[in-house]
């Protein structure tokens, strides 16, 4: 006689717990690709920003900025001033060269209106929200 009810269902549910742990593991057992700079996305009542981080930028000129089509492009080039000779570099971990990404937006923005502003290594982008198009009934013409 069995103490504990049979029920099949039971382990599909523990599967399913495991798989989603793996997969919500999965990106950080790999390394990032550094030349793709990390992104935060999130909108308020006017507005779409943008926080992505770039450390190490030098100039205006480093970076562009682009919205076009409901997508944000970021891209540019990081390089350092003062160069180390090989044979006195015993570990290289920060990026350099040229970086860029590609965001879909979670509304339509804007294009006129965006800013953009740079501070302790993190590129801010504000859109301004696109006014809703206005809808217009269209009468049908029965002959």
């Amino acid at each position: 006689m069995r103490l504990i009810p049979y029920e099949p269902l039971r382990y599909f549910d523990n599967w399913r717990r495991d798989l989603d742990r793996f997969f919500t593991d999965l990106p950080g057992l790999f390394p990032q690709d550094l030349s793709t700079p990390r992104i935060d996305v999130y909108e308020t009542d006017r507005e779409v920003v943008a926080s992505c981080e770039l450390p190490g930028l030098e100039r205006e000129d480093d970076v562009r900025v682009e919205v076009e089509d409901n997508v944000l492009r970021i891209s540019g080039s990081i390089s350092r001033i003062r160069e180390v000779k090989e044979d006195q570099m015993h570990r290289r971990e920060r990026f350099t060269g040229r970086f860029q990404r590609s965001v879909a937006l979670p509304t339509r923005v804007s294009a006129e209106g965006c800013t953009a502003s740079y501070k302790n290594g993190i590129l801010e982008v504000r859109m301004p929200k696109a006014e809703p198009e206005n809808k217009r009934r269209v009468d049908i013409n029965f002959h």
